[in-house]
C-alpha cells in the first residue's frame, strides 16, 4: 500500500512547513489540503485512512486531510484548446473526437495548503494535541 508512504511524506512536509518562527505559540494544524489528480494512481479513501494513522503522535494528529480531485485535462491539437475529459477510459477530445496524448492536468499529487491556528502557549485547545514548534504562521499556508 503506497498510500502509507505518501501519507508519511505529506506529514513530513507539513511538519517542516510549520516549524520555526516565534516561540511561545502552539500551532494546531486543522486541515491539510492536497491536490490529487485522477491519474496519480492514489486511492483517495486509502490515503485518508493512512494519513489518520500516520499522523498519530505527530503535530498533525487530529487534523483532517482534505483532497481536491483534479480531473484530466488534455490539449486537442485539432481544436487548439484544452478540454476536460469526462473520464479516464479514452483520451480523445470530447468536442471533435480526435485522440490526444498531451495531458495537461490530472497527474498532480501536491500539498496545496495547511490550515493552521496559532495559540499562545498555555491557552486551552479543546482536547487537540498541542505542539510547541514556534510557528508564527496562521490561517492558510502553502
Amino acid at each position: 500500500m503506497h498510500e502509507l508512504s505518501i501519507a508519511e511524506s505529506l506529514i513530513s512536509a507539513a511538519v517542516e512547513a510549520i516549524e520555526g518562527g516565534e516561540t511561545g505559540t502552539a500551532p494546531v494544524v486543522e486541515e491539510v489540503h492536497l491536490r490529487l489528480g485522477v491519474l496519480a494512481g492514489v486511492e483517495a479513501e486509502a490515503l485518508r485512512f493512512c494519513f489518520e494513522v500516520a499522523a498519530e503522535g505527530t503535530p498533525l494528529a487530529g487534523s483532517r486531510l482534505v483532497i481536491e480531485e483534479v480531473p484530466v485535462l488534455i490539449y486537442c491539437s485539432s481544436c487548439r484548446r484544452e478540454e476536460q475529459l469526462p473520464g479516464v477510459q479514452g483520451f480523445s477530445c470530447p468536442r471533435c473526437g480526435e485522440p490526444s496524448r498531451e495531458i495537461r492536468r490530472g497527474r498532480e499529487l501536491e500539498l496545496a495548503s495547511l490550515h493552521i491556528i496559532d495559540r499562545p502557549a498555555g491557552e486551552p485547545d479543546e482536547g487537540r494535541p498541542r505542539w510547541n514548534l514556534g510557528s508564527s504562521k496562521s490561517g492558510r499556508t502553502s
